[in-house]
């Protein structure tokens, strides 16, 4: 399966603190930021035993695209992308919740649905909806950050009263994410794509609102394919989808949704290498770029170099 990034351990010039997330790993650098995309892969908050070929590569690539895109909607974190796998920018301190916005109904709203909610995020529901169907209008349906475990749904009432997030700033990031989503969906549309759902986290510096972390990657974003969208619809078939729900989707087939007492299912080469071929298949796909396989070897002091080039 060839050379994968699993984590990394520097001492970077002028580093004040290092933070490792489910599938990144983050260097401070006072008024900087180091972020790199591992291959590391989580479903269900649960990091999964083996890494993917070419996943940080093509969060990274993706993400950058795509914030370079939305840079006239909203001031972004990014300054710049020394390696295919790393971004630096600005140290934002990030807002403790994440703006998730939904086109249509699927995923985990669509799992709450069917058990009979016709409520989520303190947003209404319409009656008679099935799995995947367009929404009236596209909802925000925030949730908290959570350093550990499982994020939470949660109201837009609630972010206010409990001073997650002032009302005023909080108006700017309902603005900034129905624009953002409005522009990932224009050009998903070009791509041949669906835009289902996504989420954006917002952070500030210098008391400035800036976009932070990735956006419309296959991590934080679910796509359908346009064609043969309606025709499935009315058929009630599953659609032909490139998100990371196909990884969730496999976990369940195999009797695991990260609770309790369940095990981990054995990931083998073909499960891994089928997943390595979805994603670069949606960076193609999104993109209407061919994805170029960075050499895997020495990934490691490849990185590394390069980062300290650009510090």
């Amino acid at each position: 399966m060839g050379n994968t990034l699993t984590e990394t351990r520097f001492e970077l010039p002028g580093q004040t603190g290092f933070y490792r997330g489910k599938v990144r790993d983050v260097y401070f650098l006072d008024r900087r930021i180091v972020l790199i995309a591992t291959d590391r892969i989580s479903a269900f908050d649960v990091i999964l035993p083996r890494a993917i070929p070419y996943k940080g590569q093509v969060l990274s690539q993706i993400a950058f695209e795509f914030l370079n895109a939305t840079a006239d909607i909203v001031p972004n974190w990014v300054t710049n992308m020394p390696d295919p796998n790393v971004m630096l920018g600005f140290n934002c301190k990030p807002y403790p919740v994440e703006m998730v916005i939904r086109g249509y109904l699927a995923g985990h709203a669509w799992r709450e649905y069917r058990e009979g909610k016709r409520t989520l995020c303190g947003v209404s529901l319409p009656e008679g909806l099935k799995e995947n169907d367009p929404l009236p209008q596209p909802i925000i349906t925030p949730a908290t950050k959570a350093q550990e475990g499982h994020d939470e749904d949660i109201s837009r009432d609630e972010i206010i009263a409990r001073g997650l997030v002032p009302e005023e700033q909080y108006k700017l990031l309902e603005e900034y994410t129905y624009r953002l989503f409005e522009r990932g969906t224009s050009i998903a549309r070009s791509r041949g794509l669906i835009l289902v759902d996504t989420k954006y986290e917002f952070g500030t510096f210098e008391d400035s609102i800036h976009l932070i972390d990735e956006i419309h990657t296959p991590d934080s974003s679910r796509y359908f394919y346009a064609e043969g969208f309606e025709e499935r619809q009315q058929k009630g078939e599953a659609q032909k989808q490139l998100s990371k729900e196909f990884v969730r989707q496999w976990l369940i087939s195999q009797g695991f949704q990260g609770l309790e007492g369940q095990t981990m299912p054995e990931m083998t080469d073909e499960v891994v290498y089928n997943i390595s071929e979805r994603y670069i298949e949606l960076y193609e796909q999104l993109t209407a770029k061919s994805f170029v396989r960075d050499n895997p070897d020495n990934i490691i002091d490849r990185i590394h170099q390069n980062i300290i080039n650009a510090l």
